[in-house]
């Protein structure tokens, strides 16, 4: 759950945490004495009262007799996940409301896999936490008693250090690291957020030592008093890394949102400027970089797999395929990426290499399962010091992969649609799409319609119909005849409806300007 911070049912308050806590209690003990013993892992982050809600997790769960595990200081969201894998808990709860504005906090809950639960569990514990009749009698014990009585153990450095143990191993050429590593300039910004200690270890670990952090983003604040919001998908949360890039000379800047599960990458182009890479593009750059590395050193299986979801590039297919990958796609939401690594290592049928999503979220190695920007800094950084070591830049390596595997582009547009009209509005959008769909768009005829609600698929050239195996999910994706697709879905969280679009062309230029007049001709039948 995400929300303001207030009095109230429909706000995030020490009331509204202990009932959520409350539900999580009742869905442990379902599963028996060895469940509560095994307990929970609690981490928090940067924001406003996460401390305060950490303790009372600790406190409601403790009246139970679930024991609690919670972290000395704040944490980035992949440390809790790993963290409930290292320690063996039940589950595990990570207070953050990721890059939202200042007035927001969440409550985040995990399964024993270190996984986000998936829509069943997650909607067992929905109904546990509706049964709670009333928040304000939730009972809570001692804190301190807690501690005497061994339910509450405060952590941190042996985790700290299990986990960075993990995060030296994702760097896949150590000696070429080594080597280069140390003239790599790097500009880190952790926009007052939870990965500063992390990311600064991490990269001095494995041999990246010229980093410059962001003075006035370097310590946490709740009121991420620099930025107008702490997302680094947005070019603003990069100004002052920016300044500092030009100031530095530096070859790539670097920025994690606020719980430290999204990571955004700048690198000089051949204008001089540095631009932020989109997600997708960062996303295929590591991709590449990591399967030909596997390839040249022997540790590519053959039964490897890519995950995506299915509002992210298909560059990441074409990529995966060269190297005779198979990629699988997900729902949006990194909780599914999780899931499907889970359901694979317990078959045998693939072997995860990467997980990826457009919204800049990444996973490398799998010893947590959900997006992780610590260790994807790391590897980001690799990637850098392999193209400054053949004398490129990290952008010369972008455009390299555009030429190899053609030039991707996509975007997004957001429209937020607030109150009740807003809401009839988004719904409308949706069914004008799915009961008159499109037969052209912007001259070249849509072959196919992904309708996740449904679960079909439909050729509208020859009307065939095929199931799609995934969740339902109010989503509508479109397929053009050259490969170009759009897609829409309603926000579960906000009131706004997103667009995503996706083509392919034979350069640079010419795959703007298509994927310019894709845009504009949906967005004008609105």
């Amino acid at each position: 759950m995400r929300g303001e911070l207030g009095a109230g049912t429909n706000r995030l308050n020490v009331y509204t945490v202990r009932k959520a806590t409350k539900g999580l209690a009742s869905f442990i003990e379902k599963l028996g004495e060895e469940a509560k013993k095994r307990g929970v892992v609690v981490a928090y982050d940067s924001r406003h009262k996460s401390p305060e809600f950490a303790m009372e997790v600790a406190a409601t769960l403790g009246a139970r007799g679930i024991t609690t595990y919670v972290f000395e200081s704040l944490r980035p969201t992949p440390v809790l996940s790993f963290a409930v894998r290292h320690l063996h808990t039940v589950s595990g709860i990570v207070l953050t409301a990721s890059h939202n504005p200042p007035e927001y906090n969440g409550y985040k809950v995990y399964g024993e896999d270190g996984g986000q639960l998936p829509p069943k569990e997650a909607d067992e514990l929905i109904s546990y936490v509706n049964a709670v009749e009333d928040e304000l009698t939730v009972e809570v014990a001692d804190v301190e008693q807690l501690k005497a009585d061994g339910l509450l153990h405060i952590i941190g450095q042996e985790v700290d250090d299990a986990y960075a143990a993990e995060l030296n191993n994702v760097i896949i050429n150590k000696e070429m690291v080594q080597k280069v590593g140390k003239d790599l300039k790097i500009v880190f910004t952790p926009l007052h957020g939870t990965s500063n200690i992390s990311v600064r270890r991490g990269l001095k670990e494995v041999g990246f030592t010229d980093v410059t952090v962001v003075k006035e983003q370097e310590l946490p604040d709740p009121n991420f008093s620099t930025v107008k919001s702490p997302n680094p998908e947005e070019h603003a949360a990069f100004e002052y890394a920016i300044r500092d890039g030009e100031k530095v000379g530096a070859d790539v800047l670097i920025a994690t949102d606020p719980d430290a599960d999204r990571l955004g990458v700048a690198v000089r182009n051949h204008n001089g400027e540095f631009q932020v890479l989109t997600g997708n593009q960062t996303g295929a750059l590591m991709l590449d970089y990591l399967l030909s590395q596997k390839k040249e050193n022997g540790t590519l299986p053959e039964n490897g797999v890519v995950l995506k979801t299915i509002v992210t590039s298909e560059i990441g297919r074409t990529i995966a395929k060269a190297y005779g990958l198979d990629t699988v796609d997900t729902l949006t939401g990194f909780k599914f990426i999780g899931e499907k690594i889970r359901q694979y290592e317990e078959s045998g049928q693939y072997e995860f290499q990467f997980g990826y999503e457009e919204s800049y979220g990444y996973l490398i190695r799998p010893f947590c399962r959900d997006k992780d920007a610590v260790q994807s800094v790391l590897f980001a950084c690799e990637v850098a010091a392999y193209y400054k070591s053949q004398g490129k830049t990290l952008y010369d390596g972008l455009l390299e992969v555009f030429e190899k595997y053609g030039f991707f582009r996509e975007d997004l547009v957001s429209l937020t649609l607030k109150g009740k009209d807003g809401a009839e509005k988004i719904q409308e959008m949706m069914a004008t799409f799915r009961e008159n769909p499109p037969k052209e768009v912007a001259g070249l005829t849509v072959v196919a319609v992904e309708d996740y609600k449904a679960s079909i698929v439909t050729s509208l050239q020859d009307g065939h119909k095929e199931e799609i195996h995934l969740p339902k999910s109010n989503v509508l994706k479109y397929q053009l005849e050259d490969g170009s697709w759009f897609c829409l879905r309603p926000s579960g969280t906000e009131p706004k409806i997103k667009f995503y679009f996706g083509v392919k062309d034979s350069s640079l230029q010419n795959s703007e300007q298509k994927l310019l007049t894709i845009k504009e001709d949906i967005m004008n039948r609105l």
